[in-house]
């Protein structure tokens, strides 16, 4: 195999000025001007190696799907190091034609109550340090972890998603209307 080849299949992720990456085997910690937070690659089948200002990704293999492994392991690095200097904002709309949706958070957990006249309110989990903001019509989803942002919000969607009716008329909900690098108030 030629260095070239090789080369293909090893990356580095530059770490930005104020954020602190440690490693312990498949554990990376990232302390950043934002908060801290950890991801594990322990399924993930690459070698990492944390130098100073840098990271090292090397596959295990050398097919297509361990190029791509490498990739998706990169711009995971890559977006929790860019979150914790700038932070991520996803805003939410609250749709509703005749009975008015209204959200509240009690600790990790977001209740919606008087979906479609509902008298239990549904409820679903903020994943990791996301903090949600109820603001009139709008959510606002913020915090230093892209994936834990979004997943908050696909949990949010899919309990008010209209079931067993006509998609087309029966539109209430809470929608995702915008995504952003940093961190609004």
């Amino acid at each position: 195999m030629s260095t070239e080849q090789v080369e293909k299949f090893q990356d580095e992720v530059i770490i930005p000025e104020g954020v602190k990456v440690t490693q312990n085997k498949h554990m990376l910690s990232f302390e950043g001007p934002l908060g801290k937070t950890f991801k594990s690659f322990r399924s993930i089948p690459l070698k990492i190696e944390v130098t100073e200002g840098k990271i090292t990704l090397k596959t295990i293999g050398f097919r297509k799907r361990d190029y791509s492994i490498l990739h998706t392991a990169r711009s995971i690095i890559r977006n929790i190091c860019e979150g914790l200097v700038e932070g991520y904002t996803v805003k939410m709309k609250v749709v509703f034609a005749h009975f008015p949706i209204t959200v509240k958070v009690e600790g990790k957990k977001i209740l919606i109550e008087n979906f479609q006249g509902e008298r239990a309110p549904r409820t679903t989990r903020i994943v990791g340090n996301t903090k949600v903001i109820p603001k009139g019509e709008d959510v606002l989803l913020t915090g230093e972890v892209w994936t834990d942002i979004t997943q908050t919000a696909a949990n949010i969607e899919l309990k008010t998603k209209v079931k067993n009716k006509d998609h087309r008329v029966f539109l209430d909900g809470i929608y995702i209307y915008e995504k952003k690098k940093g961190i609004e108030k």
